[in-house]
């Protein structure tokens, strides 16, 4: 087992890298602007008759309030139009299946879910959602919120790789590059392998099939592989069914299993050779893959350990395997199932294929874990850079307080005002989910929902905000969450959870680019080698320690300790 579990790991990230890196190539010269020129010609119409470009064919760049302004203006059309999709549904096509239109709050929750990129679902897909709301509403949400998080990266990569200027790009244009230039192809890519693997994708009604058990069953149908591949390459996590990733018509095979946990750490990956490559120094990059790959390989170990070594009560009995299989499937069993468990919650994907709430104690502490240090582990797309650059400028600046140099991060200083933006950006989440589930628990609308008493159904609750805060989607599922109280509860903290973090990155942004970059000193202190790395990490455990032990102490260390003692 332990043999098989070190291969795994190692061949994961072996391919991710090799495949990350050659992307990154391509998004660092999305980041810069530098498209060929055949490109650039077809896009000069475009960008004129948008009002984008100036009569020099020099683009309209912003400086951060406009382009946080574009940003919330984006993305509060898209929960609009997505509601009204939703609670309409019935009266329009493709709905073979003749589902009426969403609840009021549950529509509302399932738009501000997809637009922030949680894709949270207190539903059943296949019993609730039209074909034309999982493909016009769902999945055209699935590309504008993964390329929303990945603009948001660009400008702050943009901040730290210019110097004395006020603009940060234009938000428009770097939303229409990435959906076109990057999300759009890989997705394609991805959704023809899918389709060669078994994954279903057709506009058919259900099937009535005769079992071997001479029952009678519905089949779903639906256009499921062009959902599943951006749901996956965006980090998005929302699946066509219920079950998500566990299903066989979302993922058939071993094969399309591991290329989901490739897809989802893909871009994320990429993001950080990007990184390196615009501010000039490939080690600045490197420095961020060492940190995430680090904690990813301890988290991902811890999950498989305990998942192996199963429920205590079922050695005490003397069966022939005490390995916790509960909830998994038998086609990827305890490594690829504890995989990607970690995959999906260090980034904020959100897909599943196997029940977290079924996992032991501590195999399900891991992923709550890995979210609620602010899913920087890799990430979600743009959201993972971001947040782990947060902590880098964090880590510099209590190395200068204890060492006496100079706090600056790629030879621009930071000042009061980025640490006060910082302290912002990093203190939301765990705002919100502190603050949510202590309304939950001390409420009877939060009570009521709670299907297992004591310590797990804490931890039920705990990972619920934890997801939304976090803009994960994964859910414990023995939650009872449909409901109105906790689809407004959720749907409150995932908006403010995404753009609460993404309006002090943009401010911190629009201060960085406006500095000098200073040359390198005796008094600066390098941030590409092992010891950045180690204080990198030592940081961000250190944040998650101090605000999370305490609730973590009474959900699943609690369960822990009970089921062991």
């Amino acid at each position: 087992m332990a043999a098989s579990a070190f291969l795994l790991i190692a061949s994961f990230l072996l391919i991710l890298f090799l495949l990350s890196k050659p992307l990154g190539n391509l998004i660092a010269s999305l980041v810069e602007g530098e498209l060929p020129r055949w490109l650039t010609k077809a896009e000069t119409s475009l960008w004129r008759c948008c009002g984008l470009q100036k009569p020099g064919n020099d683009i309209k760049e912003m400086n951060w309030w406009q382009y946080a302004l574009a940003i919330l203006t984006f993305n509060i059309a898209g929960l609009l139009l997505l509601f009204i999709l939703l609670v309409s549904q019935g009266h329009l096509p493709l709905n073979p299946q003749h589902f009426a239109g969403m609840r009021w709050d549950l529509a509302l929750n399932t738009a501000i879910s997809f637009i922030t990129n949680t894709n949270w679902q207190a539903y059943s897909g296949e019993n609730t959602l039209s074909y034309l709301s999982q493909m016009a509403g769902l999945t055209v949400q699935n590309f504008l919120s993964a390329a929303t998080g990945i603009s948001v990266a660009f400008a702050l990569m943009r901040a730290f790789s210019r110097q004395g200027t006020k603009t940060l790009g234009n938000a428009w244009i770097d939303i229409t590059r990435i959906t076109l230039y990057l999300l759009l192809p890989l997705a394609i890519i991805v959704a023809l392998f899918f389709v060669s693997q078994g994954v279903i994708q057709n506009f058919s009604p259900y099937v009535l099939v005769h079992t071997l058990e001479d029952q009678q069953q519905w089949l779903p149908m639906g256009p499921v592989a062009s959902q599943e591949a951006i749901k996956l390459l965006g980090t998005n996590g929302g699946g066509f069914f219920g079950a998500n990733s566990a299903h066989p018509f979302e993922n058939p095979t071993s094969l399309s299993n591991f290329v989901q946990v490739l897809a989802i750490f893909l871009i994320p990956c990429a993001l950080c050779f990007a990184f390196g490559l615009v501010v000039g120094d490939n080690r600045q990059g490197y420095a961020l893959l060492w940190a995430m790959s680090i904690v990813f390989i301890v988290a991902t170990s811890v999950v498989m350990y305990a998942e192996i070594a199963g429920n205590p009560h079922f050695i005490q009995t003397n069966i022939s395997s005490h390995f916790n299989m509960e909830g998994k499937e038998s086609r990827f069993g305890i490594l690829a199932s504890s995989l990607y468990s970690v995959v999906t919650t260090a980034a904020s994907c959100g897909a599943v294929n196997s029940m977290h709430d079924s996992f032991t104690a501590l195999g399900g502490m891991v992923p709550l874990w890995l979210m609620q240090i602010g899913e920087v582990i890799f990430g979600g797309v743009g959201s993972g850079l971001y947040g782990i650059l947060i902590f880098a400028l964090l880590a510099v600046f209590i190395a200068g307080l204890m060492i006496g140099r100079a706090p600056e991060y790629l030879g621009k200083k930071i000042d009061v005002y980025d640490m006060k933006m910082v302290a912002l950006a990093i203190l939301v989440t765990p705002s919100l989910v502190l603050l949510g589930t202590d309304l939950a628990i001390s409420t009877d609308a939060g009570r009521s929902a709670i299907t297992n008493p004591g310590a797990h159904g804490f931890t039920e609750v705990l990972y619920a905000l934890s997801s939304a805060a976090n803009n994960n989607g994964s859910a414990f599922a023995g939650l009872n969450a449909n409901n109105v109280f906790y689809n407004l509860l959720l749907g409150t903290v995932m908006f403010l959870g995404r753009f609460g973090i993404i309006l002090p990155v943009l401010a911190i942004a629009g201060s960085m680019i406006s500095k000098k970059r200073q040359p390198i000193s005796s008094g600066t202190l390098p941030t590409q080698g092992f010891l950045f790395v180690g204080l990198l990490i030592l940081v961000i455990l250190l944040i998650g320690a101090l605000t999370f032990i305490p609730a973590l102490a009474l959900g699943p260390i609690a369960e822990h300790l009970q089921l062991w003692q």
